[in-house]
């Protein structure tokens, strides 16, 4: 499927009264429906470019989907004073860097792309 959605995610299903439904996974509010997969999938696409649209009119910049965009790596997470404690420990026992071991057990739990 060529990539009509800049790079957003799209979800299409089926709903209870055999409508097809299509969404931006990202922006869920630019969503459309019909009776197809196909003709769904042709409605999201005047949706979203609908919304550019607005989103230029206003001189708003229009959202870029995360996949398209670049990180620096970083980011601040605020957590509980105990379980910065516990995290610190169980680095101090490995012999690495708090942010390795929090990049680790990241990692491990999120999925390849």
């Amino acid at each position: 499927m060529a990539d009509n959605f800049d790079g957003f995610s799209v979800n299409l299903f089926q709903d209870e009264d055999g409508d097809w439904l299509a969404h931006l996974v990202e922006m869920p509010g630019i969503s459309a429906f019909a009776d197809t997969p196909a003709a769904a999938l042709a409605e999201l696409t005047i949706a979203w470019e609908a919304a550019k649209e607005s989103y230029r009119a206003h001189n708003e910049p229009v959202p870029v989907a995360p996949a398209r965009k670049e990180y620096s790596g970083q980011f601040n997470v605020r957590i509980d004073k105990r379980l910065h404690r516990r995290l610190a420990m169980e680095a101090g026992r490995a012999g690495i860097s708090m942010n390795a071991l929090v990049a680790q057990k990241l990692a491990q739990d999120s999925p390849r792309l």
